[in-house]
């Protein structure tokens, strides 16, 4: 009998990707499907549709679909043992929202083995184009929402967060302003890793706690749905969006449909799909007093956290290892792309000549400090390059090697300063 192994999932913004692991943690296997490259017909770039208005931004539904028969093809035709498969999961890029039109659950569970997927489902979505994290077409919904429930801190106390132009429920709130027809014809409304997981599991799969914190609409303390915030946003909305779970429930089998097209054995559990975010907060196995600091085009910062204060910068989403607790989110736009940016002023464009003024001088940089921000922050909401000497006095210029250590001192430094807004309490 062949050994057991589980896949992990992951619907990102640009690609599918699958990941299969034995009981010791070892890859057997992984794969990708690139939606531009894979998918041409689709005509996306970077994965996603940016409108006209350059604010809203969508990605096509089928599309996802179509990506998972494809990689399933790949992975029969490579030989994959899919009967050794004992569980699945995954992840979704967070924010984003599915909107089932109605009689959909019945041809989902009802899909013939005979046909791809997306075959099956083309006809499926109220919504063709789902609204996606980069979207940023609902200030006027985040404003209603805000001012319903008694201002921005307020929604934060309830659903960790101030009201986002990204978050799900603004966008839901935009679907039925601008077309009540299409909300009306909508039975369900799944967020990316919910419908990924209803895929699988033949039936509406819930939302969890983790990946519906990042809606504006789930009471983090209660993990229940905000009425207050579910009016302010569409009617009937609760019984479109079901009942959220604890991010580690086990949902059900895996649909006969993989059974019978891909040899899936019938007792292979699905076990509810998250946020991209939380993943990574459960991948990277963080524990209390932990902090993880992701280094890319924005730099983004989580933690586990016991005792949050909701505020107005920053997010609190529930935890996805453990129910009882919390996970901070800062996300800081100027990132990787800032560093790069002094590295070719200061450094020749080489990282070890960075690397190498960067040890020249000590820590604490003598009292200098700077703030560097070439684009609007997010957090803090600033602009400009701002230093400051040892006596607190704005200068315009430092020399490069304190420059350099000015700025990678000023981004941790601001790093740490806002996760303890959040309740992050540094460990002795």
């Amino acid at each position: 009998m062949a050994a057991p192994c589980y896949l992990g999932w992951d619907f990102s913004t640009q690609q599918l990707k699958v990941i299969a692991v034995d009981e010791q943690l070892r890859v057997i296997y992984e794969d990708n499907v690139h939606f531009d490259k894979d998918l041409p017909e689709f005509k996306t770039q970077g994965g996603v549709y940016i409108h006209s208005d350059r604010l809203t931004v969508t990605s096509p539904v089928l599309m996802w679909v179509k990506a998972l028969d494809m990689i399933l093809e790949k992975m029969k035709s490579s030989g994959f043992n899919f009967s050794q498969v004992r569980a699945l999961s995954g992840a979704g890029q967070q924010h984003g929202s599915v909107y089932w039109k109605k009689g959909s659950i019945q041809i989902l569970k009802n899909a013939s083995s005979e046909l791809p997927l997306h075959q099956s489902l083309k006809g499926c979505f109220s919504v063709s184009n789902s609204p996606i994290w980069m979207d940023s077409s609902t200030a006027s919904q985040c404003s209603n929402l805000e001012k319903a429930v008694g201002g921005a801190q307020h929604l934060a106390s309830i659903t960790g967060s101030r009201a986002y132009e990204r978050f799900t429920g603004n966008q839901i709130a935009k679907i039925y302003s601008q077309n009540p027809e299409v909300y009306k014809q909508t039975e369900r409304i799944s967020l990316v890793s919910s419908f990924a997981a209803s895929l699988f599991l033949g039936t509406y799969a819930p939302i969890d706690y983790s990946d519906g914190s990042g809606m504006n609409l789930l009471q983090i303390w209660e993990k229940v749905w905000s009425k207050s915030c579910l009016d302010a946003c569409a009617p009937g909305l609760e019984e479109r969006l079901g009942c959220p779970v604890p991010s580690h429930s086990v949902l059900g089998p895996i649909s006969p449909y993989y059974s019978q097209r891909y040899g899936f054995s019938p007792d292979c559990k699905i076990v509810a799909f998250t946020g991209d975010n939380p993943a990574s907060l459960a991948g990277m196995r963080l524990q209390e007093g932990d902090i993880a600091i992701s280094l890319g085009t924005s730099d983004t910062l989580f933690l586990w956290i016991q005792e949050p204060t909701p505020a107005l910068e920053g997010h609190i989403l529930c935890n996805p290892v453990d129910s009882q607790t919390y996970m901070a989110l800062l996300c800081f736009k100027n990132g990787s792309l800032m560093r790069e940016r002094i590295r070719d002023d200061c450094a020749s464009g080489s990282w070890d000549e960075f690397s190498k003024a960067l040890s020249t001088t000590v820590a604490g940089n003598n009292g200098n400090l700077g703030f560097y921000f070439d684009v609007m922050e997010i957090t803090p909401e600033a602009v400009g390059i701002h230093r400051f000497n040892r006596d607190n006095q704005k200068v315009s210029g430092f020399p490069r090697e304190v420059e350099i250590r000015a700025l990678i001192e000023g981004q941790f430094m601001a790093k740490r300063i806002h996760a303890e807004k959040l309740g992050y309490k540094v460990c002795k």
